[in-house]
């Protein structure tokens, strides 16, 4: 199915991406609002995203193998931007939740499957070591997506250790600081892309 996808062109004559996000349960995040377990239900989830991708304007999906393997079976990424979900190894709530190591796709993971590029999450916390180990491991899949021509995409928060779990800093000078750090992760920035917090 990989194979035979249709592909489309990354940003079309709109300029902007839209993309679904779907890679939350790899990183033990289940809930959505209100709702605890919302994303549990693997039947459920699917449907959701079938939903949610159906709209024109809806450009694709980013999510790990298990869902993309899922969402090519359905036929719903013919035409679709497909980005595949690399780093899920900070997991919600973990002790280790900063130090986000690649437990998801690998490049040759992506390319294998056909899809047009991989994303990774980097949450900037100066208060937290794991930050470097994820710093260094971003910057590494920047460089090796770029050899391959596939778009890396880069979510970045400021983040710090606030009651004893991760959160979101929202402080603009904070946030200004991430992206900046996100911006000169690698040598190769043609192909990459930041996704930063509304």
């Amino acid at each position: 199915m990989a194979r035979t996808r249709r592909r489309r062109q990354l940003v079309d004559a709109r300029g902007t991406l839209f993309l679904v996000a779907a890679d939350h349960p790899a990183r033990g995040v289940l809930s959505v609002a209100d709702q605890p377990g919302a994303m549990a239900d693997r039947r459920s989830l699917l449907e959701r995203l079938l939903l949610a991708l159906s709209p024109e304007g809806v450009d694709g999906v980013v999510a790990t193998a298990d869902v993309v393997d899922d969402l090519l079976l359905l036929g719903a990424l013919d035409g679709k931007v497909a980005i595949g979900s690399m780093n899920r190894g900070g997991l919600a709530g973990a002790v280790f939740e900063l130090d986000d190591r690649f437990t998801g796709y690998s490049v040759s993971g992506l390319g294998a499957a056909g899809l047009d590029g991989g994303k990774m999450l980097l949450r900037v916390a100066d208060d937290d070591a794991g930050t470097a180990e994820t710093l260094a491991a971003c910057a590494a899949a920047v460089e090796e997506l770029a050899r391959v021509k596939l778009m890396a995409l880069v979510e970045t928060f400021a983040a710090s250790h606030a009651h004893s779990s991760v959160e979101v800093d929202t402080d603009p000078e904070r946030r200004a600081r991430a992206i900046a750090i996100a911006s000169g992760l690698g040598s190769s920035s043609a192909y990459t892309w930041l996704k930063v917090p509304a």
